[in-house]
């Protein structure tokens, strides 16, 4: 490490295990998809990176799927020129879609898995990584040998924990299943869509899994790819915005502003503008990151970002997490309409009155 390589701070950034590990994560992380590599190269990557671990944030997100493998190149990159020190940091990164178009250049094969990984590691010019993440469930491989090929790679020193991305709860399950079964290591979290539109799987199908193995949640998309900050109300699309320079990735969220479905996020939106304003003294943007990072199983909050002010901005977050008492969340639960109607206890008190009675 360099004379003049910049040296972690915290700052305010509060931390959480992931998941039932003994790894700490800040609360808000930053990721590369659809920027780093992509819309964002060079210099810019260099400022915001630079910027965000300024901040207090020292996790960063990428994938192989990323860009096609240049995020993690230019996040590699630029974590060696800002001389960054490798253990205060916490890097993830995915597999699933592969660089290639070879048959076995995807998936969750063993094969993939350990090929995949060593081309990652090469891409970031790092040792190993501390998750790797499964990005995708792989139907066409069965579950052990993908816990297998996870379970290698951490042996070898490649990765410390695996985790899971946008799977199922039952495919998790079979993962824990298979893993306890074989004395193997089974995933840590789960890498999910998690925001005000967007509550059905992180909240209710996978609550379960939160109760039985721990798992934590590493959120993608908490603004609805911008949706959540007000900038599309009405339907309008800024040039240069997410939704503009990616409008084949957002074409059916992009269709549904002219549909019922879309104008009734709007009228809601609205609301939550309202709401944030009078209530809170904050931003929609920041209400909406700081819900999903009050949520009890979230562990880090994946910020995206295309300047480094737009990093700043967001943590801002960080001060409207303390207003949101349960009173405040039953309000914007009233506004969203959304919420997952828990398991039925058909008539049994739950186990957390349960055990609440004896206190």
């Amino acid at each position: 490490m360099s004379e003049n390589a910049l040296v972690y701070d915290s700052k305010n950034m509060p931390f959480r295990r992931l998941g039932p590990s003994g790894l700490r994560v800040p609360l808000f992380s930053l990721g590369g998809w659809l920027t780093i590599g992509e819309t964002v190269i060079g210099d810019p990557v260099k400022e915001i990176i630079k910027v965000a671990f300024e901040n207090g944030i020292n996790m960063f997100d990428t994938a192989e799927g990323y860009a096609k493998g240049k995020s993690e190149e230019e996040m590699g990159r630029v974590i060696k020129e800002l001389g960054l020190k490798r253990s205060d940091l916490i890097i993830s990164t995915k597999l699933f879609w592969g660089t290639g178009s070879s048959p076995n250049d995807m998936g969750l094969s063993r094969k993939h898995i350990i090929e995949g990984t060593q081309d990652s590691l090469k891409r970031l010019q790092m040792d190993y990584v501390d998750i790797i993440f499964a990005h995708r469930p792989d139907p066409s491989v069965p579950i052990e040998e993908t816990v297998r090929a996870f379970n290698y790679v951490i042996e070898k020193g490649w990765a410390f924990y695996w985790a899971t991305s946008e799977w199922t709860a039952r495919d998790i399950e079979e993962a824990y299943h298979v893993a306890e079964k074989l004395n193997l290591i089974p995933p840590i979290a789960e890498q999910c869509q998690h925001n005000m539109f967007h509550r059905e799987r992180p909240e209710g199908e996978y609550a379960p899994i939160y109760a039985k193995y721990g798992v934590g949640t590493t959120v993608f998309s908490a603004l609805a790819a911008g949706l959540l900050t007000g900038k599309y109300n009405g339907g309008n699309i800024p040039p240069d915005s997410r939704f503009d320079q990616h409008k084949d990735v957002f074409k059916s969220t992009i269709k549904s502003f002219n549909e019922d479905e879309g104008r009734k996020k709007f009228d809601k939106l609205d609301k939550l503008i309202e709401f944030a304003d009078k209530e809170l003294n904050c931003k929609v943007g920041h209400l909406a990151l700081a819900w999903v990072a009050k949520m009890p199983n979230t562990s880090t909050v994946i910020l995206g970002a295309s300047r480094p002010e737009q990093v700043v901005d967001n943590l801002k977050a960080l001060e409207v997490i303390p207003k949101l008492t349960p009173a405040v969340m039953e309000s914007i639960d009233a506004i969203l309409e959304n919420a997952p109607t828990p398991a039925s206890t058909y008539g049994r008190p739950s186990l957390d009155t349960t055990f609440k009675s004896f206190y």
